[in-house]
């Protein structure tokens, strides 16, 4: 990552509050301001980093995984909110459907992949297949031991043709994700984010630890690393995640010429000419 003097270190180089804690289990929440002022920081540096996706033609893939209530969706939000979604594209890809069943595994992520400019985000990814179709059963353990030996030779296919593969997964406490789950109950906010599935796996904890361990073992790659983020704060884990990606991905600041709006004349309407809008009710 290359700034003006001053900025990187201003990214690299978080407030001591922010550094420390985050390397603590159970340290106090970050304070909101603090949070929303590094937030507004970093949001100024990802859309320096789009810019530059386009103008070099970079292809971006990112992958999301962690256990339900892990903060997946939040990180992901927090990463696209201040850019175009036409550059960060999300892909959550729902059950797959019979036809699809009988392709072959990777067909459907692949059509997703990113294309010169492009920075897209796995909300889970093709690690479904070491997750959660192994602890419950969707799959075969056979196909799930196949999938963990091919899958470093398919993720070295994807770097020899350009694409910079950033895989990250989310740590959380089996305390933190049962109040995360408890919330979503009794909140009309959250409770679609409570799926059969999450209460199914509730208590596969241990399973999908080995699960993960495995995965690890076999995946965590020289050229696909795995990233992991302590997310019992879900606070820091979006600002430490963030930062990793912009040191992750060298890229220049493209500087213009500053803009500026050209005058208009704007016509007065005369009395009884205007359009008979319909206003909706001013409740608020």
């Amino acid at each position: 990552m290359k700034k003006e003097k001053g900025t990187k270190e201003e990214i690299t180089e978080q407030k001591t509050e922010i550094n420390t804690a985050a390397q603590e289990t159970g340290s106090k929440k970050l304070n909101p301001k603090t949070y929303d002022k590094e937030l507004a920081k970093l949001h100024g540096e990802l859309v320096k980093l789009q810019q530059w996706v386009i103008h070099k033609g970079l292809k971006v893939c990112i992958v999301f995984e962690g256990r339900d209530g892990a903060g997946k969706g939040g990180t992901i939000k927090a990463i696209t909110e201040r850019v175009s979604p036409r550059v960060f594209r999300v892909v959550a890809l729902p059950t797959p459907s019979e036809r699809e069943k009988s392709q072959m595994y990777a067909q459907r992520y692949i059509p997703h992949f990113p294309a010169a400019g492009e920075v897209v985000i796995f909300d889970r990814s093709w690690y479904n297949r070491a997750g959660v179709e192994r602890v419950m059963g969707f799959c075969a353990e056979q196909q799930c031991k196949r999938f963990l030996e091919v899958v470093p030779a398919f993720e070295r296919m994807m770097k020899e043709s350009g694409i910079i593969l950033l895989k990250f997964w989310l740590e959380v406490s089996p305390e933190e994700q049962t109040r995360r789950l408890t919330a979503r109950i009794d909140d009309p906010r959250k409770i679609w984010k409570l799926s059969p599935m999450d209460i199914k796996s509730y208590d596969m904890w241990n399973d999908y630890t080995r699960a993960r361990d495995d995965m690890f073992n076999a995946t965590d790659t020289p050229w696909a690393p795995w990233h992991v983020a302590r997310s019992n704060d879900k606070k820091r884990a979006r600002l430490n995640i963030i930062t990793h990606i912009l040191n992750a991905i060298e890229y220049k600041e493209i500087k213009g010429e500053k803009i500026v709006l050209p005058k208009r004349k704007i016509d007065k309407i005369a009395p009884g000419k205007e359009y008979p809008f319909k206003f909706i009710p001013e409740i608020y």
